[in-house]
């Protein structure tokens, strides 16, 4: 019953096979053998365009580069106030900026609320060196709380940062999760939709380990080739990379596996719903689950062998936590089997 994270979950089958497949012989390193550009061919496929594709080890990295591609001195990236580039990277991109920073937006259940970043925004002219000077937004999809914005919600943060002249960034860490949910295309839920940047997320949905930046304004690509080498994130074996790549798009293979993680979330979220002892924070749209148990109940299920996390309250929740009570986070991935689910619920049942 591992419900602590995707990234806790191995590899997939197909994935390892399509690693151990590519393990022998000779190929051009550093990005530019034969695996490698059928992996940035893909990509264009996925995105119905030609877009610039940069292999990097992990999120933070993807996070951390795409905002320093669009670095200014002084540089200012708005995100929501619990995003992962804010609350969970290191500091990582104020260090690859060399100095820039994040501004902390509000929104309901993790989503930047549009008015609030219009007003954010407004608050730092371009030409007063005093205050520092905008540089990017930043969406995260899904969120770190398990939400979706809408194609609808992206297009409105996307005209705001237009009006602003900013670019926008989303970090996809659980891209697929969130588009197999919206039912609709990796190009209606990114360029189309106003985003500049992409940080291409696999890793949590059964790579082992293939995270990429994809740049579709093309004009930066060159820079940002630079910027990635200097980082210390250009991989001389880049063709594991691309062959986890390979198999990933596969026969539809990354969203077949986010499918069943999003699927395995809904029956945990129903089980806990039905639950006397256990309630839903709040609805989840794709893989990860939130729920308030009471503290006992929770350390009964982690000694019978369920792992997950405790969670901070989200600044806006306005649910009721009682002192005997706290916030859990549950995460399902690929791996995540019908069983351990009803497991779990069993032991919530009672």
């Amino acid at each position: 019953m591992n419900f602590a994270s995707d990234n806790w979950a191995g590899a997939h089958p197909s994935i390892a096979a399509g690693l151990s497949a590519h393990a022998g012989g000779f190929s051009t390193a550093y990005g530019d053998g034969a695996l490698d550009e059928a992996a940035y061919q893909r990509f264009n496929e996925i995105f119905e365009r030609e877009v610039a594709v940069f292999f990097v080890a992990t999120g933070t990295a993807a996070n951390s580069l795409s905002l320093t591609a669009y670095n200014k001195s002084g540089g200012i990236s708005f995100c929501h106030r619990e995003s992962h580039v804010i609350e969970d990277e290191c500091g990582a991109p104020e260090y690859f900026t060399g100095g820039s920073r994040l501004h902390a937006v509000d929104g309901a259940l993790g989503k930047i609320d549009p008015n609030d970043l219009d007003r954010a925004v407004g608050r730092f002219a371009p030409e007063i060196v005093h205050s520092g000077r905008p540089m990017a937004v930043s969406i995260t999809q899904s969120t770190e709380v398990g939400t979706i914005y809408t194609l609808n919600e992206i297009a409105r943060i996307s005209a705001i940062a237009k009006h602003h002249k900013l670019p926008l960034h989303m970090d996809g860490a659980r891209f697929a999760n969130a588009l197999v949910a919206l039912e609709t295309t990796p190009a209606q839920m990114t360029w189309k939709g106003g985003v500049d940047i992409l940080s291409f997320g696999a890793t949590k949905n059964g790579c082992w380990c293939a995270e990429a930046i994809v740049l579709f304004d093309l004009d930066r690509a060159r820079e940002l080739a630079f910027l990635r080498k200097r980082a210390a994130q250009l991989f001389s074996k880049s063709r594991f990379i691309a062959a986890q790549f390979e198999a990933y798009f596969k026969d539809h293979l990354w969203l077949d596996t986010a499918r069943h993680a999003n699927a395995m979330a809904a029956r945990l979220a129903a089980l806990i719903e039905d639950s006397p002892s256990a309630r839903l924070a709040w609805l989840p749209q794709a893989n990860e689950v939130f729920a308030v148990m009471k503290k006992a109940k929770a350390e009964r299920v982690h000694l019978a062998g369920a792992a997950f996390y405790d969670w901070h309250k989200p600044h806006d929740f306005d649910g009721h936590i009682g002192e005997d009570e706290a916030l859990y986070r549950f995460v399902t991935s690929f791996a995540t089997t019908a069983e351990e689910v009803d497991r779990f619920g069993e032991l919530i049942a009672g």
